[in-house]
């Protein structure tokens, strides 16, 4: 399966599920991801582990990824207004079907003492957050560990257009997610 055959799964199979199981009205209100979220969170005046997590994004993702600066000063934390603590990128249409292709195929199978992903939250009805702690199984940065050893855990973040929890559940179950604990 390609990312051609993938997408083609999304667009044909995927949304065809969706509108047999709950009912849809209008054929444009049909459930479906919008956005994936990559962050990395960073150690305040850290110039040199940001710029190593930006690079380690843009390999990952082949998409330009962007500082995330404070909005306030916070004197406990001794972050001053400006600073950035950390990196993200937003995919989304093909770059998001690419990278979710590529976490499916390449990524989880790779993962040591994987058994699936945890549900922590249900804060938002249309958002999904799951951590990656080893960053080395992208074969993009594996090449580079010399570069990349001090990488922090990426967050992933899963953002759809869905009308309740069940129906996310139901877009990333399709999507053949592995989840620990069914929701």
């Amino acid at each position: 399966m390609t990312t051609k055959t993938f997408k083609s799964f999304y667009l044909k199979t995927i949304r065809f599920d969706i509108i047999n199981k709950f009912p849809v009205k209008n054929t444009k209100n049909v459930s479906k991801i919008k956005k994936v979220i990559l962050n990395f969170d960073s150690k305040p005046n850290n110039i040199k582990d940001l710029a190593i997590s930006l690079l380690a994004l843009e390999f990952v993702t082949q998409q330009k990824s962007r500082p995330v600066v404070t909005n306030k000063s916070n004197l406990d934390l001794k972050i001053r207004k400006g600073n950035p603590v950390g990196c993200k990128v937003t995919l989304r249409k093909n770059n998001l079907l690419s990278f979710m292709y590529e976490m499916l195929v390449n990524v989880f199978p790779q993962l040591k003492n994987f058994e699936g992903l945890q549900v922590l939250s249900k804060r938002s009805e249309n958002t999904f957050t799951y951590i990656i702690q080893d960053m080395f199984n992208f074969k993009e940065l594996e090449n580079n560990y010399y570069l990349f050893r001090s990488l922090s855990n990426v967050r992933v973040t899963i953002v759809a257009k869905a009308v309740n929890q069940n129906q996310l559940f139901f877009i990333l179950k399709s999507f053949k997610l592995p989840f620990l604990v069914k929701p």
